[in-house]
């Protein structure tokens, strides 16, 4: 994020305007619209995981982690981790995460320096 910051702050002060506060980018990054994934191109485990879905539906980066995290196998937790990190983000702000599954959540942010 602070990479992000510094050069949306270059490119502002070149064009003369102010720049946004990072609390405003963290606020824009929970709002705008992620990733979307074709559920017909994910692997088999992590189709398990979003149980309800059509065969030709279209799911949200940050839907995908939360179903594969809240729901699915070690293997489906492991592709929820490897998402890229707007997905992530945007899950964890999510309401109706169980207790242990927001830890597995937390535990990857961490680790990839997200949280």
């Amino acid at each position: 994020m602070a990479a992000i910051h510094r050069r949306l702050t270059d490119v502002c002060v070149e064009r003369g305007v102010r720049a946004p506060s990072r609390a405003s980018l963290y606020n824009v990054l929970a709002r705008i619209e992620g990733h979307s994934y074709d559920l017909s191109a994910l692997p088999p485990h992590v189709r398990e995981a979003l149980y309800n879905l059509a065969p030709n539906a279209t799911v949200p980066g940050h839907q995908l982690v939360f179903y594969c995290v809240n729901y699915g196998s070690f293997a489906a937790v492991s592709f929820a981790a490897g998402l890229p990190w707007l997905d992530l983000h945007q899950a964890w702000r999510l309401r109706g995460w169980r207790p242990r599954s927001r830890g597995l959540l937390q535990a990857a942010m961490r680790a990839r320096a997200i949280l």
